[in-house]
This record gives structure tokens, sequence and C-alpha cells, in this order.
């Protein structure tokens, strides 16, 4: 049996996706990050940007993360997200015309947040 490690994707207002995983990758101020299951303990701070989730049964879940923390300890990570959505609940076209307005306004961080909701709605790379 694959190693795995407990995964805990939560927003501020609601818990997002938790289950197994193999790994997990997330875009931290650091850089982008993938840990998987014996990694060394981490703290850091997330970026706006897409997490993948590498599910133990081998599937694949994308959510877009605006903002938060990620932590690792003992197989246990934790993705605590100001805003998460999972790719599927995420209206492509409502999606588009926010990052339309946000580009008519400059609205540098609207924009940011507009292309990783329509990364993540795209599904892994």
């Amino acid at each position: 049996m694959a190693a795995e490690l407990h995964v805990e994707l939560v927003a501020a207002d609601r818990s997002v996706w938790s289950g197994e995983a193999t790994l997990v990758i997330a875009r931290t101020t650091s850089g982008d990050i993938g840990v998987m299951p014996g990694h060394q303990p981490l703290l850091g701070v997330l970026e706006s940007g897409p997490v993948t989730i590498r599910t133990a049964g081998g599937g694949t879940v994308v959510a877009a993360v605006h903002g938060g923390f990620i932590s690792f300890a003992d197989d246990k990570l934790s993705l605590l997200a100001e805003i998460a959505e999972l790719a599927d609940e995420i209206d492509v076209t409502r999606a588009e015309r926010a990052l339309e307005r946000a580009k008519s306004e400059a609205d540098a961080a609207a924009e940011r947040r507009a292309e990783v909701r329509m990364r993540a709605a795209a599904g892994p790379h």
C-alpha cells in the first residue's frame, strides 16, 4: 500500500475537501511546493494559486485558493485558506466576466483571483 497523507482544505466559511492523498501541490510566498508523505514539517503562507491534490484513489482534485496558510506535520496537511473553491464549483462564465471587469478597472488583485479561478476550472496541467 502506498504511503498517504491526510489533507484538510478549509476556507474561512466551510470545509472544502478532506481525504487521503499521495501528493499536494500549492503556491506559497516562497514558490510552489509539493508535499508527499514523510515531508519535513512545514508552515507557510499561501499565495493565490491553484492547489492540486492527487488523491489516494488515483484521482485529482483542483481548487482555486486565495491566501491563507499551509501546515504539515505527522503526515497531516492543513490548508487554511481565506477563500477556496473546488474547480467543479467555479462558474467559468462568471469568472470570465470578473476577469474582464478587473482588467477594465485595472484591479490587479481581482484580476489575479479571476485568473486563478479560470486556471483551476481548466483542471490539472
